[in-house]
């Protein structure tokens, strides 16, 4: 027991401890793993930008080639219907007889695989969903590559996770890595893209896994401007300076995005809930979706594939009004529908598209700013408010534009939608929808309550030196009947030297485990080594009592570690929580309003100051 003793110098004191709990030796392993991942999501998204290519252009143009172009131009009339009819076909024979995870946006199915599958996803997603996604939007869907490109840079992340020997948070990081990367590749959008995970998959903030998505995502982007150039998706000439009529037109923005994030969040899930009713099997239902799309792609050909010419021409104020609303009534609808069916698609492309459209319809109403200034903003406001990821919506459009004069009224509008949606659903388009497979997504960040309360708030401190060759039967006289204040021991041997320390209730556990009253107290006891001291936080005490499993620790004096000065039992975290809950809901006033300022009973304003006695 000296020995134990003597070991409690090596405690970590609360002034030791790093703002970090998480950074640890694997990480600069992890970074080389990540640097390795986001090269190949990279690559990945390259070739998925072709596969779309290619597919638009043996869809419509009969013609073999993978140079990106939009479907609008197509010369097939009415059997421009049947296109988007044959690729619906096509993806849902994939997913009944390839995998059923190629179905959907992409980022539920990644949120899904962290929260329920320990970020386990099949290997041949990353096959299977590449090539769906571009039969999909090349056969006229209204998606985005994003989705797909973040679901299939995932699926290799998981992968290279499954190969190694690594921990569930591990694979994590790798499998957010490596869709963080593609998305990053796609848009040419790091901050973005280290955004979005962050606000969306991580479900954390920590180095751990911070510093390797960020490895992953520079990587992909260093590969990106190599193959596919380093300028900004949409280029647009630099906006006004806002004023302050800007931000308050930004306000109404928002709020306009917020409600439309309303109606769109709820049109794709009606859709998807008429789908289910429907007597065929899921597999057909994406070629109903196609019906839809063919229908809308006559009625407006602008509305078919991801629409990066079109938010080329919204931001550049290229189409008349009346354009500009039949192509977002259009794109909304069937993009609605379609998504329901279980399609594959993204969803940040369309939001862009509707967004940019939304800002160029309110612009002629707004004061204080372009066309192109709220079309910019209304993209960052329908991020914001339909994905509930404002920062990504935010530094997603500054970075497609590089429209630096945009930002203050680009935070503003996405804050704005923000706070709509949250009052107004209980889940954003992403999370309904792993929610209703039944897994609570919890999107608050906040730092662990057990780490922002010390100890010696919940110790308690009635303990009594004992004698360390007592026998177990004999403690447990000495500490009395159970439910009692006092029930520690602190022993000390026959030279006054600490020994350890014991609660009552390991006692009793020893004994109801079969363990003989005769045994010397000393074989029970837990030794100081493992002791917390007072200003350590309650996080610390948490794991040593999960580690150890004993019904209470002893806290010792910082200026002498060898005096126990108390304990902290199971139930500890339990009390920090209630304390901290009582933190946050108790409402206080510690400082009185003057008298002169409280109304008069009879009404009418205060009198003012009196001046007597003053001078």
């Amino acid at each position: 027991m000296a020995a134990a003793s003597a070991s409690n110098e090596a405690l970590p004191r609360a002034t030791e401890l790093g703002d970090f709990s998480s950074a640890t030796s694997r990480l600069p392993l992890l970074v080389a793993l990540g640097l390795a991942v986001g090269a190949v999501a990279a690559l990945v998204a390259v070739a998925l930008l072709g596969l779309i290519g290619l597919f638009t252009n043996l869809f419509y143009y009969d013609r073999f080639s993978v140079a990106f172009v939009s479907p609008a131009g197509n010369s097939l009339g009415l059997l421009a219907i049947g296109v988007p009819i044959l690729g619906g076909l096509v993806v849902g024979l994939l997913a009944r007889f390839g995998s059923e995870r190629i179905r959907g946006h992409g980022i539920p199915e990644a949120i899904e695989a962290i929260l329920i599958h320990k970020s386990r996803i099949e290997p041949k997603v990353t096959v299977l969903k590449p090539v769906a996604t571009a039969i999909s939007i090349g056969s006229g869907g209204p998606f985005g590559a994003e989705g797909p490109i973040i679901m299939t840079g995932g699926a290799f992340g998981s992968v290279v996770g499954q190969f190694l020997r690594v921990t569930t948070v591990e694979r994590k990081t790798l499998l957010v890595a490596g869709a963080a990367a593609g998305m990053a590749a796609t848009f040419n959008s790091p901050l973005a893209a280290v955004l979005i995970s962050v606000e969306l998959l991580l479900f954390e903030w920590k180095p751990r896994s911070l510093v390797p998505v960020g490895a992953a995502v520079a990587t992909a982007t260093l590969l990106r401007w190599q193959l596919l150039g380093s300028g900004p998706l949409f280029p647009i000439p630099t906006t006004l300076t806002p004023v302050a009529a800007t931000l308050a037109s930004a306000v109404a923005l928002g709020a306009a995005a917020g409600f439309a994030s309303i109606a769109l969040t709820r049109a794709v899930y009606a859709s998807e809930d008429a789908f289910r009713r429907l007597p065929i099997h899921w597999m057909w239902w994406p070629a109903l979706g196609g019906l839809a799309i063919g229908i809308g792609g006559l009625l407006e050909p602008r509305a078919l594939g991801v629409g990066y010419n079109s938010i080329d021409d919204l931001l550049l104020a290229r189409l008349a009004v009346e354009v500009v609303l039949g192509l977002v009534l259009v794109k909304g609808a069937i993009w609605a529908i379609s998504l329901g069916s279980g399609t594959s698609g993204g969803v940040l492309a369309p939001l862009l598209l509707i967004g940019a459209s939304l800002g160029a319809l309110l612009a002629g109403l707004l004061p204080g700013g372009s066309v192109g200034l709220f079309a910019v903003v209304g993209m960052g406001a329908m991020i914001g408010g339909t994905m509930r990821a404002p920062f990504t919506g935010v530094v997603f459009s500054l970075e497609l534009t590089h429209d630096v004069n945009a930002v203050f009224p680009l935070l503003v509008a996405a804050l704005t939608a923000d706070a709509i949606t949250v009052l107004v659903l209980r889940r954003s388009i992403l999370t309904e929808k792993v929610a209703r497979r039944g897994v609570h997504v919890a999107r608050e960040y906040s730092v662990d309550p057990l780490e922002r309360i010390p100890v010696r708030d919940v110790v308690r401190t009635a303990v009594r030196p004992a004698p360390a060759e007592l026998s177990v039967e004999e403690a447990l006289r000495l500490t009395g009947p159970a439910g009692r204040e006092e029930f520690g021991l602190a022993l000390i041997d026959d030279g006054g030297r600490p020994a350890g320390f014991v609660a009552r209730a390991d006692l009793a556990r020893f004994v109801q485990a079969g363990g003989s009253g005769a045994t010397p107290v000393r074989t029970v006891a837990a030794p100081l080594a493992i002791a917390v001291f007072p200003d350590e936080p309650m996080r610390v005490a948490a794991d040593r009592l999960g580690r150890r499993d004993g019904a209470a620790l002893p806290v010792v004096d910082p200026g002498e570690p060898t005096h126990v000065i108390g304990f902290v039992t199971r139930e500890a975290p339990l009390e920090a929580r209630v304390l901290w809950n009582r933190l946050e809901e108790e409402r206080e006033r510690f400082l009185a309003w003057p008298a002169w300022f409280h109304p008069r009973p009879g009404g009418g304003a205060p009198p003012p100051p009196s001046d007597a006695g003053t001078g």
